[in-house]
């Protein structure tokens, strides 16, 4: 049992990142289980997914494992705002994409998530967001081919 002035082992909000990480990785890999691994000449949909979820749970384990050995950090509370601009600036992003286009929607998603962190630039975000936005369109639409319109009209 521990003392109130003895330390605590373990970095929790690293611990709890590998939790998530992990458990994250474990559920892709069970959920692409019906899909086809194929080999590496010749991948199947199921080839990238289990790839990246392996890559996950491999590295929640070495998050994990070196907060185990770090001095104790105790979880802060969790903060509302945040997360609610986030989400929200996520949700209007999905639903510009539909109606108004990538450049309105990228737009939307970066000044919008930006407010998450009060003591933000302006100057810096609006150059981020056009910045983000252009390198956007030319990766996915003109690059990928992504089937979405660009502009709004």
């Amino acid at each position: 049992m521990t003392g109130p002035g003895a330390t605590k082992r373990g970095d929790m909000p690293d611990l709890l990142t590998a939790a998530l990480f992990i458990g994250f990785g474990v559920l892709g890999l069970w959920l692409s289980r019906p899909l086809d691994q194929g080999t590496l000449a010749q991948m199947g949909p199921g080839f990238l997914p289990r790839v990246v979820c392996g890559g996950l749970i491999v590295l929640g384990a070495v998050i994990g494992f070196s907060a185990l050995h770090r001095q104790g950090e105790p979880l802060e509370a969790m903060k509302l705002r945040p997360l609610a601009v986030i989400v929200l600036s996520i949700v209007g992003f999905a639903y510009l994409a539909e109606h108004a286009g990538f450049v309105v929607a990228s737009l939307w998603l970066i000044i919008a998530g930006s407010l998450a962190d009060p003591g933000g630039r302006w100057r810096t975000t609006l150059l981020l967001a056009g910045g983000l936005t252009l390198f956007g369109a030319l990766v996915f639409i003109y690059g990928l081919g992504v089937q979405m319109t660009i502009w709004p009209f």
